[in-house]
Parts: C-alpha cells; sequence; structure tokens
C-alpha cells in the first residue's frame, strides 16, 4: 500500500468495470469493493477522501436500495468523504436522490474516463482545501484570542496590542461597551502571559451587593461578623500566583476604592477581622463600560486609583463601527449553532444580511450572539429570514466628507470589506458580487491593506 498517494474507493460488482476504473485512476491508492460490507470496510480502516460508487449493488442489482443505503452508511461513518455516483442514462431521479442524502456530485455511465478523472481530481482538491481549512480552524482555536472573530483594523490592532502587553506584569484596563469582549481579551492576557498555569479569578463589582463586596475581595477570619464561622479567603488571595480580573470597576463603592489602592501600592491584603499582612502576587487586569474620567469629576471614583489601574488602557470598539464584522460574526455565530442544532444547511437571506449590517448592535456581540441563535431556532426552512432576527433596521447617519479621493477610497474600502463579510470570505462569489474579476479583487485588497 502506497501511503503517498490519496485513497480512492471504488465501490462497482462488476469486474470488468473494476479493472477500467482501477487502470484510469493510476494516479491515486485505488481501493475496491463489491458490496456494502465490504465497501464499509473498506472506509473504516482508510477512510478515503474521495468514494466513486455504482448505485446497483448486490443482492439488488437492478435496483438502487443498496446503493442508497451504503451511500448513507458511508455519510454517518465519514461525513467529509467525497462520493461521487456513477448512474445509468435512465437512472437520474436515483442520482439526484443520492445528490440530497450527500453525494458530492453523480456522473453518467457509460463514463467518459477524461471528464470523470476531471470530476475526481476537483473532489480530492476539494477535500483537501476542507481539511486545511479544518486545521487552521483549529490552530486558531488553539489561540488565546481565538473567540475575536475581526477583519477590522482597530480591532486587530488592539489583538496585536493584547498579544504584546500580555508578557509585561503591566496594569491593564479594558474599556468598552457592554458585550465588545472584554473578559475575552482579560482571559487572552492571562493566557499569554508567563502566569498561564496559574489561576484566572474574575469577579463584577456590579453583580455583587455592596455589603457582601468586601468579604469576597479579601475574605474573612472567624467570627469577624456574624455568619463567619470559618476562615474564608477571599477571591484576591485565592488568585495569588495568577491573574484577578476586576470586572465593571466603575461600580466600585469608594470605601473599597482605598482598599484596592492600598492593595495595589503594597501588594498585601488584610482580611475583615484579622490583622495579619499577607503578601499577594498578582496581576491586576480591570474592565469598565463606564466613562472613569467623567466619574473622577463627578466625585464618584478616585483619582489615583484611576491611575493606578490604567497603567495600559485598552479601548475596544463597539460592533457598530467594526467594519463588515456584523456580517462576518453572523456567519461565524450561524455555523456554530447550526452544528449544535443539527442544521448545516441554513444561511442568510440577502434581506437578512442587509439588515444584520445596518443594524447598530447596541448589545454588541453579545446580542449578536443571541439574535443569532434565535434565528437559527425560529428559522422555517432552509433561510434565516429578517423576521427570524427579531431586528429592526436602523437607520445611519453618515458623516460628511468633501474630500473626492477620499470618499471613493473610503466608499471601496467599505464595499470591499462588507462583501468579502457578506460573502464569508470567498473570494469568487464577493468579486461577482462587486462586478469586477478576481485578479482585479486581489490588486484592490492589496492596495487597501485586507488580507
Amino acid at each position: 500500500m502506497n501511503r503517498d498517494k490519496p485513497h480512492l474507493l471504488i465501490i462497482e460488482d462488476d469486474p470488468g468495470l473494476q479493472k477500467l476504473l482501477r487502470w484510469n485512476f493510476e494516479a491515486y491508492e485505488v481501493l475496491v469493493a463489491g458490496d456494502r460490507e465490504s465497501a464499509l470496510a473498506q472506509v473504516r480502516r482508510y477512510q478515503p477522501a474521495v468514494v466513486t460508487m455504482d448505485l446497483g449493488l448486490p443482492p439488488d442489482p437492478d435496483g438502487a436500495s443498496e446503493g442508497l443505503a451504503t451511500l448513507q452508511q458511508i455519510r454517518a461513518l465519514a461525513p467529509d468523504t467525497k462520493l461521487i455516483v456513477l448512474t445509468g442514462n435512465q437512472d437520474h431521479a436515483n442520482a439526484v436522490k443520492a445528490i440530497g442524502m450527500g453525494a458530492y456530485d453523480f456522473h453518467q455511465k457509460p463514463f467518459d474516463p477524461e471528464m470523470l478523472g476531471l470530476v475526481v481530481e476537483r473532489a480530492f482538491f476539494l477535500y483537501a482545501l476542507q481539511q486545511e481549512n479544518r486545521r487552521m480552524q483549529q490552530v486558531q482555536m488553539d489561540s488565546p484570542l481565538s473567540g475575536i472573530i475581526s477583519r477590522d483594523p482597530g480591532m486587530l490592532k488592539i489583538c496585536s496590542n493584547v498579544e504584546r502587553v500580555a508578557t509585561s506584569d503591566a496594569t491593564v484596563m479594558l474599556l468598552g461597551e457592554s458585550g465588545t469582549g472584554k473578559e475575552l481579551l482579560a482571559k487572552a492576557l492571562h493566557q499569554l502571559s508567563s502566569r498561564q498555569g496559574e489561576r484566572f479569578m474574575a469577579i463584577n463589582c456590579a453583580a455583587i451587593p455592596e455589603s457582601l463586596l468586601e468579604s469576597e475581595l479579601f475574605g474573612y477570619e472567624k467570627g469577624a461578623f456574624t455568619g463567619a464561622a470559618k476562615q474564608t479567603l477571599g477571591k484576591i488571595e485565592i488568585a495569588n500566583g495568577g491573574t484577578f480580573f476586576l470586572d465593571e470597576v466603575g461600580d466600585l463603592p469608594m470605601a473599597l476604592q482605598a482598599k484596592i489602592l492600598r492593595f495595589l501600592q503594597e501588594r498585601v491584603i488584610e482580611r475583615i477581622g484579622g490583622r495579619e499582612e499577607i503578601p499577594v502576587d498578582v496581576r491586576i487586569v480591570c474592565a469598565t463600560h463606564q466613562n472613569l474620567k467623567e466619574m473622577i469629576a463627578a466625585g464618584d471614583f478616585r483619582e489615583d486609583l484611576y491611575y493606578r489601574l490604567s497603567e495600559i488602557v485598552v479601548t475596544i470598539p463597539p460592533l457598530r463601527v467594526r467594519v463588515g464584522d456584523a456580517a462576518l460574526l453572523a456567519h461565524h455565530f450561524r455555523n456554530k449553532f447550526s452544528v449544535r442544532e443539527g442544521r448545516s444547511s441554513l444561511n442568510f437571506s440577502q434581506e437578512a444580511l442587509a439588515t444584520i449590517e445596518s443594524y447598530s448592535w447596541p448589545g454588541n456581540v453579545r446580542e449578536m450572539e443571541n439574535s443569532i441563535k434565535r434565528a437559527v431556532i425560529m428559522a422555517d426552512g432552509s433561510q434565516i429570514s429578517v423576521d427570524d432576527l427579531g431586528l429592526q433596521p436602523s437607520s445611519k447617519a453618515e458623516e460628511e466628507h468633501l474630500n473626492l479621493r477620499q470618499v471613493r477610497d473610503e466608499a471601496e474600502y467599505k464595499a470591499i470589506v462588507k462583501v468579502l463579510a457578506r460573502m464569508d470570505g470567498n473570494i469568487t462569489k464577493a468579486a461577482d458580487l462587486l462586478g469586477i474579476s478576481r485578479p482585479t479583487l486581489y490588486d484592490l485588497m492589496n492596495r487597501h491593506g485586507i488580507n
């Protein structure tokens, strides 16, 4: 068995055709099966990339029932395998049925060796392309920044800055509206740092009552207050050696702001009811959707604490200003929830995509995720409609530009990014929608710095 050649399985019960097909495909490692049982055994053992099969298999050589049953089982065993059905001139209905069951293509008998060779070659190419795409997706998923889906230059720059900052121990403040991905970036900072093997501890200051927040942060000694039946460590102490994420820091009460400031200056804590100073080594990352400078002016946030927390500030843009990202994220979440709900053939209607692109997304990526999940569940048929999204298109006031070259370049850039996102990165479809050739689109993408 030649391991360098890709495997092609031929399912055919006619010895003469078996020999002819084997001879026609010398470029591949050809496997042959004459019935369902042997075909399934070959699939289990070798997982061939491409299969050619006759629907007329024993014990029903004159019908298609056995062939269709074999096709269905192969699809269940090896869903990525490309199945090419060989049919007679009068068997068009069964060929169409086979395509509906997941066959890649069909070819009529008597077959043209050159034409069938091209069909098989194209199937191998598509299989290899999908496997490479899956490998690249897995590499991306293994990255701490895999949860950030974006083509927007501003967002990509932020990801690059996070990678650069992660290796230091500087305190990082993440600013952005709710749902923009602040916690994702906080976790990425931890995973990309030298502390990745230690604890990542998060606490949301807005989600815990003020009366309980101090004990959650600093812990308490036995008997410190009614109900303190045993010594309990605080979240900061538990995170020792790792990263402590202080989410919604703008909701931190003034009394606790002083204690947090002392901890940041001295790197020691005292449990409630305790007298001992406990050294804690943690990397601090904080986040808020509020304007802390306005809160400082209003006397609601300590200025000295702000400067301690904001050694490095990362401002995350809202989804509505990230060019092309709305459609890109919509495709991502559709793929995610379609697999989960068993609806792999689901697609967006053009009207739904237009609504997704025009909507302002006040809840940002979190709202997008919930909306697409709802649409996948509610969609009736193979397309997601505007009604399934449950959104109303929003009007956007465009800023006036008077420089003609600037207007043209901006319009060109936005159109290319938007269409690439809408076509889910398919260059050929994007070029067709833009009304230009693929080489022209590649030239424009290079000119505008679009990867």
